[in-house]
């Protein structure tokens, strides 16, 4: 096995004057002798030093940016500042060649666009590079935590033949032909005929699914792909993301809560503690971005200290109606500067809401709970003794400084005639999903979960301000390239 050391290896656990072998892409070659060299394993680069009067000549014109190398030499102390070892290269060869004049990723400021439209190529950037290697550690901390606490990882389908929100913003799936697409005798589209011999989309959810499982399991998450087919060509929407969903039999909404808090605190510090270099990088790019918006824009408190504010501060547990009323009674409100006024009791809350509760009023993060029955979905549990016309259910929303909504969850509605009712006057077919009902007619028990939007999370721990910049191969509206 040919074996090559690391970039990170070589710079903080390889002895001086070791001979090593290293490869790599060139990310600078400077004055025909010093490469920096990047492998991906860290967002610092390593300074090699080519003995250029003894290098061919044709060797020296093919080490451009771009190119992937083999190096070996030995590892010295660095006289160069910003460095403390660099690389006598012994001798280089060129395992892939990069035409500078056709090589998108030049050594320079690129804007976020461009890299989109480059995304097979931006994880070569040093934004990228950090990005990536952050939200790899994100998704390891997840399964981590819930796996050292006695979860169970089940994977649940993505093709489906229910709705487990209730939006109907689903990607359809089927085998059929366009142009002779089979009908019944009423003229709609024959789904017997069909590969799964009925309706079938691509999931919103594993929700429903990993709650049957929590009723024999205990305790079970899902952390997979889902699919909105949601027409938002907005930075907070995909119609393809990652989504984190615990279920666990017999927590009630103030366990779930505990849970939310437990694991988002857990998986930031376990990310911050082992990515320093990579958010410092972030959080300068942040700043410098931010350098060219007027005061009142700019974010209040450094990528760092936002991280740390979530983790030193405990959530602020508020009902909907207390937020509701300081809403209603807050000075953007009384001075019409909200996009959406908020008037009565009932409305559905808007990220300006969230942010003003979050970031001026209460300053911490902030659990919303005890929504209102009608803007939420049917499996939400139904709160006892509430006035007519004023039903609330036991939903909870995490909210977060600069982004508003992370979570999303609740106590399941756990009484089959309760939840046979709403899905009744909400007009839910019982047939299609009588398997979940029968987790009600069969030993039924109090049990919660929660969903969180991955990308959302590694949103918030980049400090980037659009979602497409923290999944590899973004897919949106008019835009599934890659």
């Amino acid at each position: 096995m040919n074996k090559h050391s690391k970039v990170i290896d070589l710079l903080n656990n390889t002895p001086i004057h070791t001979e090593i072998s290293v490869k790599g892409w060139v990310r600078t070659f400077r004055n025909n002798q010093f490469i920096a060299l990047n492998d991906g394993s860290t967002i610092h680069n390593i300074q090699c030093v080519v003995d250029f009067e003894n290098t061919k000549e044709e060797i020296l014109k093919r080490i451009t940016t771009g190119a992937a190398v083999s190096i070996k030499g030995s590892l010295i102390e660095s006289k160069g500042a910003g460095q403390k070892v660099e690389i006598q290269v012994k001798s280089i060869a060129i395992l892939g060649d990069s035409d500078p004049d056709k090589f998108p990723m030049q050594p320079k400021k690129h804007s976020l666009e461009f890299l989109r439209e480059n995304a097979h190529l931006r994880v070569r950037t040093n934004a990228f590079g950090a990005i990536m290697r952050v939200r790899s550690t994100l998704a390891f901390a997840v399964h981590q935590y819930f796996q050292e606490r006695g979860f169970f990882y089940v994977n649940t389908p993505i093709i489906t033949g229910s709705d487990a929100e209730g939006a109907g913003e689903m990607f359809k799936v089927t085998a059929l032909p366009f142009d002779k697409t089979p009908r019944t005798e009423e003229g709609k589209v024959n789904y017997k005929e069909d590969f799964f011999g009925k309706e079938t989309n691509l999931t919103v959810s594993g929700q429903l699914e990993a709650e049957a499982y929590a009723m024999a399991l205990g305790q079970v998450y899902t952390f997979g792909p889902t699919f909105r087919a949601e027409n938002s060509n907005t930075s907070r929407h995909l119609a393809e993301f990652w989504m984190i969903e615990p279920e666990v039999a017999f927590n009630e909404l103030a366990d779930n809560m505990d849970l939310a808090e437990d694991f988002i605190k857990y998986v930031i510090k376990y990310t911050v503690n082992k990515h320093q270099d990579d958010l410092k990088f972030l959080e300068q790019r942040l700043l410098d971005e931010e350098k060219n918006k007027p005061q009142a824009e700019r974010s209040e408190m450094t990528l760092l200290e936002k991280l740390n504010f979530v983790l030193e501060n405990n959530f602020k547990r508020v009902t909907y109606t207390e937020a509701i009323d300081i809403l209603r009674n807050s000075k953007p409100n009384k001075n019409k500067k909200f996009n959406y006024l908020i008037d009565e009791w009932g409305a559905d809350l808007q990220s300006e809401h969230e942010r003003f509760l979050v970031e001026k009023h209460f300053k911490c993060p902030v659990i919303l709970f005890d929504y209102p029955a009608k803007i939420k979905a049917f499996y939400m549990r139904l709160n006892d003794n509430t006035e007519p016309g004023k039903e609330t259910v036991r939903a909870m929303d995490i909210l977060f400084p600069g982004i508003g909504e992370i979570v999303g969850g609740s106590q399941r509605e756990e009484r089959y005639d309760v939840l046979v009712e709403k899905m009744k006057a909400l007009g839910i077919d019982e047939e299609e999903l009588w398997w979940y009902l029968d987790t009600r007619k069969f030993g039924t028990a109090v049990h919660s979960g929660f969903g969180l939007g991955f990308e959302r999370l590694v949103l918030f721990i980049t400090g980037m301000t659009n979602i497409r910049d923290v999944i590899p191969f973004p897919r949106t509206p008019q835009n599934a390239e890659f």
